[in-house]
């Protein structure tokens, strides 16, 4: 893994448009923000492309649909949106792809029933969409693949536990989804879905139930990190308090580690970004027990089992969204007083 010092932050001209629950895509040296709620907490149709080697914002035609909490991810020549909610906070079934070439977006089939908090991976050029909230908030199971060529959702088998906003990686040929939540209540399950077979595996249980926590990947070890932890039955009167667990799930063993005091975060944050980068898992931001959002940022060295601290974020906030892309890991909008409009990547020095 990378040293603590291979890490440094990139700041990027802020966004034309402060805001939050934003879906961003990256392509070919482009960094697409679509969407998401502004100041107002309405869903916005604002469409804006940051180049990177220029450091240059465009604004883009904007979204048919105005839309909050979608689904986005970057198809070849295109951009796709997939759910979320619209300005009425109502999910969303349709589908819209923007052409990069061409300037301009396109309708796409749309889900068979409306969805926000749907995850959503690529493989071989199509993309699987898991899970979501309906118009009834109740959580869903659906899984759907979408192959661009028939322009078709197909139906899949349905995840065992039905949940939305989940955390998916995808390792081999095979996603695994864990986390996300049902209502209000953090969802502890932990299932994969073989591409090859079309069938689900129950893996063990996340051990502890924490809101907000976040999840990463790395060498194949699942981390599931942090959160808002409920008080036991025992004591009613107490608050949800912040939490600096680590629980580790490595596949080849078939557990989830006991997490012991020595490979905690350092800091304890909920509503936060963790990723991979350089060979580590990194914490970055969130809220914690300071009057304001954090912006500590953390690593953990798979060999030295420990968390280090890395360079902080220039901006602190929490509920950002978050994009990787070679070398970098994007941290854009969410909120610090109000809606953010700064765009930072955490990235390594060996980074054009």
């Amino acid at each position: 893994a990378a040293g603590a010092g291979a890490f440094a932050w990139a700041t990027f001209p802020s966004m034309p448009t402060r805001r939050v629950y934003c879906s961003a895509a990256h392509r070919d040296g482009q960094l697409f923000v679509l969407g998401g709620c502004g100041g107002s907490g309405r869903a916005l149709g604002t469409a804006e492309l940051l180049d990177l080697p220029e450091q240059r914002w465009t604004t883009l035609p904007p979204l048919p649909t105005p839309r909050a909490g979608a689904a986005a991810l970057a198809l070849g020549k295109q951009i796709l949106v997939v759910g979320g909610v619209d300005a009425a906070q109502s999910p969303l079934a349709s589908v819209e792809g923007y052409h990069v070439d061409e300037g301009k977006w396109e309708k796409k089939a749309a889900l068979a029933q409306p969805s926000m908090g749907i995850s959503a991976v690529q493989r071989d050029g199509a993309i699987y969409a898991l899970g979501g909230m309906g118009a009834d908030t109740s959580p869903q199971a659906l899984v759907r693949v979408y192959e661009p060529a028939k322009d078709h959702w197909q139906p899949l088998p349905s995840m065992p536990t039905p949940c939305y906003g989940a955390s998916t990686f995808l390792q081999g040929n095979k996603i695994f989804v864990l986390g996300g939540r049902q209502g209000k209540l953090p969802v502890t399950a932990f299932e994969a879905f073989d591409l090859e077979t079309r069938s689900w595996t129950r893996y063990p249980s996340v051990p502890s139930r924490r809101a907000f926590a976040a999840c990463a990947m790395a060498d194949g070890v699942v981390f599931s990190l942090g959160g808002l932890q409920q008080p036991g039955p025992h004591n009613f009167y107490s608050r949800p308090h912040f939490v600096n667990t680590v629980e580790m799930f490595d596949p080849a063993q078939g557990v989830w580690s006991k997490p012991s005091r020595g490979i905690r975060m350092r800091e304890k944050r909920a509503d936060f970004v963790a990723g991979c980068l350089g060979g580590r898992v990194v914490a970055v931001g969130g809220l914690g027990n300071q009057s304001c959002p954090l912006d500590s940022v953390e690593g953990f060295s798979p060999s030295q089992k420990k968390w280090e601290p890395l360079p902080p974020m220039p901006t602190g906030r929490c509920s950002c969204s978050s994009c990787p892309a070679p070398s970098l890991l994007f941290i854009i909008g969410g909120v610090a007083q109000g809606p953010s409009g700064a765009v930072e990547a955490l990235c390594l020095h060996e980074a054009p």
